[in-house]
């Protein structure tokens, strides 16, 4: 597969089959998320690798569209240092994310990203150190619907590309 046509048919799949992913599928997860570029190669974070069932589903009571974490057979909460102090803490944990994704989709997998908004109380959760932030988790799994997968794009989901782009000035 071309990472052109996986950028351009990958969707978000919410809804997960009860079904555990095997591992050599989490270690080839996870070991994408390792291989992102991140600023200056500093690779400022840490991955929490979560299968229980009922870590998920607390963790997935902590941001307000983050439900999908609840069914998930695989979560994956990016923790970064403090992202008040530096913005490609922020921007390096999304291209983890968006690496893991990808692997994912090649793999069958489906995802889902989930904005953390509880921040204390995913701490507590996880019982990760005071010097590490989550503000990501993404959701793995199986999709309850496989077609979900690759469907296509809804009609107006995206805009076009004269609609985004200015060029030389706005």
């Amino acid at each position: 597969m071309n990472v052109s046509d996986a950028i351009r048919t990958k969707r978000a799949v919410r809804k997960f089959k009860d079904q555990p992913l095997p591992k050599d599928i989490i270690y080839a997860i996870l070991n994408a998320g390792r291989r992102s570029q991140s600023s200056k190669n500093n690779q400022d974070w840490q991955f929490i690798a979560i299968q229980d069932k009922v870590t998920l589903k607390a963790l997935s009571e902590c941001g307000q569209f983050a439900g999908h974490l609840a069914g998930a057979a695989l979560g994956v909460a990016i923790l970064t240092p403090d992202p008040n102090d530096k913005f490609q803490y922020l921007f390096d944990a999304g291209q983890s994310a968006a690496f893991m994704q990808l692997v994912a989709w090649e793999l069958g997998i489906g995802s889902c990203p989930a904005s953390i908004y509880d921040f204390e109380r995913a701490r507590a959760i996880l019982a990760f150190p005071p010097e590490w932030h989550l503000r990501l988790a993404l959701s793995f799994g199986y999709p309850a619907d496989e077609e979900k997968l690759s469907a296509a794009p809804k009609k107006g989901g995206r805009r076009s590309l004269e609609e985004l782009v200015h060029w030389e000035k706005w």
